[in-house]
């Protein structure tokens, strides 16, 4: 019998994922392929993939029955809930909107993968693909159709992680941005997070015995942890000097490298 892999040009490229592309993919998660492999066999992005499975149960729960039946009901409530006659927004730079979305739903996945909760990751990624960077809470619970506590809530863990800021406009409004300096804020906190950690190792070498396995063990790790955290902190300074340094004009109009206002230049 012929392998599901082995199927030509039964499904094409591009647009939403076909039930029986589900099959495959159910078929390559439980063989353990890597999501890059099972996108390479469809002929689809990796992000595609990656996003089908964790909205859908996951590795372990990915089902495609399930999920083609979930995506009909996404599809359904989306056009149940827009207003009859009304079209989506006009987006800047004559992007396709539905595009757009689509992409803002990867982003978001992604988010979640690397360890966001969903609706941090859903307020991560709105921000991030706004060309202002920035919106005030009833903009993001409008564009996200979830209330303002929700919003709230995602807000405080964001700014916790150094992952957004507040500032204020010029109304006054207290608006929520990304900007590129937050990346390098929190890549700081999280190398800095390690100092606790190599701390106490370093505590139980001193109570359990220099030497002894448990002590050699706790040794190991505070040397590992705190080498990385200063080669991540080395890294991070060096590529924020590099990447966002801009150019100004003199007055005898050549060029020179200005550090970005953050830097530590």
């Amino acid at each position: 019998m012929e392998h599901p892999w082995s199927m030509k040009g039964v499904v094409m490229p591009g647009g939403r994922l076909t039930q029986q592309e589900r099959q495959q993919i159910a078929l390559g998660v439980a063989d353990g392929l890597a999501y890059a492999e099972i996108a390479r066999r469809l002929d689809r992005p990796t992000s595609t993939i990656t996003r089908e499975v964790m909205r859908n149960g996951g590795p372990t729960g990915y089902r495609a029955d399930l999920a083609h039946r979930a995506t009909q009901q996404r599809t359904h409530r989306r056009r149940q809930a827009a207003p009859q006659g009304s079209q989506a927004p006009p987006q800047p730079h004559g992007r396709d909107a539905e595009a757009v979305r689509d992409y803002q739903e990867t982003l978001t996945t992604v988010f979640m993968t690397s360890g966001l909760p969903k609706m941090m990751a859903r307020v991560l990624g709105c921000l991030y693909t706004i060309d202002t960077g920035s919106l005030t809470a009833s903009e993001l619970a409008q564009r996200l159709q979830v209330s303002p506590a929700s919003i709230s809530k995602a807000i405080t863990f964001l700014e916790s992680l150094d992952l957004i800021r507040r500032e204020r406009d010029e109304r006054r409004r207290e608006r929520y941005v990304v900007d590129d300096d937050l990346w390098y804020q929190s890549m700081i906190r999280s190398a800095r997070s390690n100092d606790q950690v190599v701390e106490a190792a370093r505590q139980g070498v001193g109570i359990l015995g220099r030497g002894t396995p448990a002590a050699t063990r706790l040794e190991n790790v505070a040397r590992f942890l705190d080498f990385v955290s200063e080669e991540l902190i080395r890294a991070a300074e060096q590529s924020r000097e590099v990447l966002y340094t801009t150019t100004e004009t003199t007055s005898d109009d050549t060029a020179k490298p200005s550090a970005h206002p953050g830097s530590l230049a």
